[in-house]
């Protein structure tokens, strides 16, 4: 597996950035740390990463004024980065630039969300009488911290706590937590039952969609249980292929052949299934377009949906 290219943006001592760099240097971890930059030039973190002879670009937000986010997002093309983990960085992300990078995108926040949004999370929990706090590693998203939930530790407030003593303990569990969660998010693409889970949550949105096996492996079929006919396979490294590939009904070999022929990272002539008109599309790779995935698998539904269906699916479409 290649590893993923991180940035790391933060705003002051970098501690979970620390964090993160050291964990990369594993053998085993499936990232490493590109890029580290954020919003102010003196921040401590970044003498950090450049002690640690980690690619550092100061930038100065207030300097830059509007300019700013362009030029953040100049460094990060310029560092070729696949992911944007933010560790103590205190700016709230434009929208447009949360879309540039959707998905890809990964915060920590001290608190166990959804619970406490925004700041002052320890001294909220502790005024609330909770027994409990903790951090959660989530998915950007334009709304603030309200992404897809990765991961959380708790932490139990003790009796005597404040704002300070709890944050200290906190910051422990961040520094534990954020290397494993990124890890396996970056691995995503890789994993064939994620990859699995990804595919059944698009193809449920068909009518008349059952699970079946083919050869072993999972499929997906369209119209009467015993009679229902597979549309999507997939095919996990199957006789010796690299790909975990998405099987699915192409128009005929000349198609097929155009496809490969133009797009051989994408597309693939899967053994043992090409002849019977399988078109296989790797999903294990990183710049995976789950949009063209979706209308691959609409296309293929379609070829093999009972005509009633068909008919149905082209009137939805009319509205």
């Amino acid at each position: 597996m290649d590893r993923a290219r991180v940035a790391i943006l933060v705003s002051g001592r970098g501690s979970n950035m620390a964090a993160l760099l050291y964990a990369a240097r594993a053998t085993d971890c499936p990232y490493e740390v590109a890029l580290v930059t954020g919003d102010k030039p003196d921040a401590a973190g970044l003498a950090v990463a450049e002690a640690e002879k980690v690619p550092v670009k100061r930038l100065d937000s207030k300097a830059l004024g509007k300019g700013y986010w362009e030029a953040l997002q100049s460094a990060l093309e310029a560092a070729a980065v696949d992911f944007i983990a933010l560790a103590g960085f205190m700016k709230i992300l434009p929208a447009d630039f949360v879309a540039r990078w959707s998905g890809q995108i990964v915060n920590i926040h001290p608190s166990l969300l959804p619970k406490y949004k925004g700041l002052h999370t320890h001294q909220t929990a502790i005024d609330n009488g909770d027994a409990k706090t903790g951090a959660t590693v989530h998915v950007v998203t334009p709304e603030v911290d309200s992404g897809e939930i990765l991961g959380q530790v708790e932490v139990a407030i003790m009796p005597g706590d404040n704002a300070e003593s709890l944050e200290a303990r906190v910051l422990i569990a961040e520094h534990q937590l954020y290397p494993k969660i990124l890890a396996e998010y970056v691995s995503r693409p890789f994993d064939a039952r994620w990859i699995e889970a990804k595919i059944d949550s698009l193809a449920g949105g068909f009518a008349e969609v059952g699970r079946k096996t083919s050869h072993g492996s999972p499929g997906w079929s369209v119209g009467a249980e015993k009679s229902g006919k597979l549309f999507a396979i997939i095919a996990d490294r199957h006789h010796g292929e690299d790909a975990v590939g998405l099987l699915v009904k192409a128009s005929g070999p000349d198609e097929m052949a155009g496809l490969i022929e133009a797009q051989p990272d994408v597309y693939y002539w899967p053994k043992y299934y090409g002849a019977s008109g399988w078109l296989g599309i790797k999903l294990n790779r990183r710049d995976v377009d789950w949009d063209q995935v979706a209308d691959w698998l609409e296309r293929s539904w379609r070829a093999c949906a009972p005509k009633r269906l068909a008919r149905m699916m082209d009137i939805a479409d009319e509205f």
